[in-house]
């Protein structure tokens, strides 16, 4: 059985919503702060963003590259190791959704529309601002390119996604802790995770999630304008982006009130399809076997040099490439964690340590390299053989280099409508699974909360994102989501501490039991042996001949 901990109820009744007071006053007064504070002092926040970036990457970078690293280290040990038979839930749990919807559901919300925001525009600046090969033969660098979206979009992000979704899936349905980010540290906290840091920690979690998610649909909408502006021909302006915004949102608000069974695991089913019916288009109209090929050679190249780019820091070069890139990406999946782990978590009742490892490091990750190794490949072969189209189209502006890419094949309209359709879906689901976990961690913890509530942080979400756009705010706070994952990188590795100790507790403690269930069962099964024996021996007694009937 699991170690027993003490709780105390957090929530509680406020304006007609079930929720931690401190949690979410305290989250939204720091919110609606922070807007204030971007749209009115919008050069300066961008001044002091830049010099915070700088001054992160300067001195900050190499604790990402160390954390980074060994959080694939911790999970893969976790799912090897003795725990890996554990189960999320007990040993009689039940996975609450299929093998099919699980995975299309942590795919949609931990890849999102960064899919097929980069899988061209990356590779492309790579090549064309290498990290260390300038100056080196063109296929050498294109094949770096290619290894280093790999890199940042690969095994590293969903290493730091299960570590987080594990420890809160362990904490909260084998000790029945709430679903919230200081469950995790009760065996380094104890019932302090109940007062001012418990708050502290969630109220961090609530403002990294919101405005991860904010910025990720800003970005996202001037992407969905790009392609209607392709394909219908609507113009691409500020005007628009703010109808899209109130289109998703409003989207977004009806998939949140309608739930996880619902709402979220169809968007996500939806999104599956809708990409793999690009893909297939591609691969089928497109150079089929160079696809392939580069499928083979690019994982090849990855594994070769994993070791090598996982751990560069430019330490002998004095440049700053990473800063932009490897620390940029970094930060952003640490900041994005509270709400992809939490989300994770929320829906992994029932699997298995191993399964929910290798399932959530590896899957996703094979995923991606494939659709980089199509359209990221197909870029790098085209620039190779002399086609400037794709690089014009990354510097104009990223949003249009996957239209751009489309015009390339017979049936591109089909494909620039799909792309829409895909991207609207992704920021839909992004938006919706981030105001379940939004909502669950201002309840305290509650899986089930009133439908309105969620409404009120999936429109929220859309607000901030519309607001922030309207006022330009939107890079300097990709830029402060981004330095705020340096702190949040030091919480995860307290998370991993916590999370060994809290399990290797309760792994030794059923142990103990199961010792002492053995032993007693043992001691039953020689009593009944003994109590067998002395009946033989009593019935053989009373079957034996008498001396009177030997002389008879």
């Amino acid at each position: 059985m699991p170690i027993k901990v003490s709780r105390k109820e957090k929530s509680s009744k406020f304006l007609g919503l079930v929720v931690n007071k401190t949690v979410f006053l305290g989250a939204t007064l720091v919110l609606i702060g922070s807007i204030i504070f971007t749209l009115v002092f919008q050069q300066e926040a961008d001044y002091y963003f830049g010099i915070a970036q700088s001054y992160v990457s300067a001195h900050g970078g190499w604790i990402y590259t160390l954390t980074a690293n060994l959080f694939i280290i911790f999970g893969l040990y976790m799912a090897l190791g003795k725990f890996g038979k554990i189960r999320l839930g007990g040993k009689n749990s039940k996975p609450e959704f299929s093998i099919w919807a699980w995975f299309a559901m942590l795919f949609s919300a931990g890849i999102g529309n960064g899919l097929v925001l980069f899988s061209i525009a990356d590779p492309v600046r790579d090549f064309l601002n290498p990290p260390r090969l300038a100056g080196e033969e063109p296929a050498l660098i294109a094949q770096e390119a290619i290894n280093f979206s790999f890199l940042h979009h690969g095994i590293h992000g969903w290493a730091i996604y299960s570590v987080v979704g594990l420890s809160l899936a362990y904490f909260t349905f084998n000790r029945k802790m709430p679903l919230t980010l200081r469950s995790v540290f009760y065996p380094l906290l104890g019932n302090r995770i109940y007062g001012w840091m418990g708050d502290v920690i969630d109220i961090m979690a609530v403002i990294t999630t919101l405005f991860g998610l904010a910025t990720t649909i800003g970005f996202g909408v001037g992407q969905i304008n790009s392609g209607l502006t392709h394909v219908f021909g609507i113009p691409s302006s500020l005007f628009y982006q703010i109808i899209i915004i109130v289109a998703v949102t409003l989207a977004a608000t009806l998939s949140a009130f309608s739930g996880v069974n619902k709402g979220v695991q169809m968007l996500s089913k939806l999104n599956v399809r809708v990409a793999s019916a690009i893909f297939i288009i591609v691969l089928l109209l497109g150079p089929t076997t160079f696809i392939l090929k580069s499928y083979i050679q690019n994982i090849g190249s990855y594994l070769t040099n994993f070791v090598d780019m996982a751990t560069w820091t430019e330490a002998l070069r004095g440049t700053d490439w990473q800063k932009t890139r490897t620390i940029m990406y970094w930060g952003w999946w640490i900041s994005w964690s509270p709400f992809v782990g939490t989300f994770i978590a929320r829906i992994s009742r029932g699997r298995t340590i191993r399964e929910f490892i290798l399932c959530v490091l590896i899957l996703p990750a094979l995923v991606t390299f494939l659709w980089f190794s199509a359209f990221g490949g197909i870029t790098m072969r085209d620039i190779l053989l002399g086609d400037t189209a794709m690089i014009a189209a990354v510097n104009d502006n990223i949003s249009t280099a996957l239209y751009v890419f489309f015009d390339k094949f017979p049936l591109a309209m089909v494909l620039k409508v799909l792309g829409v359709v895909l991207i609207s879906s992704f920021i839909i689901t992004s938006a919706d699974s981030g105001a379940l976990v939004v909502d669950s961690i201002t309840s305290g913890g509650k899986l089930k909360t009133p439908p309105f509530q969620r409404v009120i942080w999936a429109v929220a979400t859309g607000v901030i994102a519309g607001v922030l756009m309207y006022g330009g705010g939107l890079n300097a706070l990709q830029t402060a989501v981004t330095i705020s994952g340096l702190p949040f990188a030091i919480l995860l590795g307290m998370m991993c501490f916590s999370l060994h100790s809290g399990m290797k507790e309760d792994y030794e403690q059923n142990e103990r039991e199961q010792k002492l269930l053995e032993r007693e069962t043992y001691r039953k099964n020689i009593l009944q042996l003994v109590d067998k024996e002395r009946e033989a021996r009593s019935q053989n007694t009373k079957n034996e001949p008498t001396l009177t009937d030997n002389k008879q």
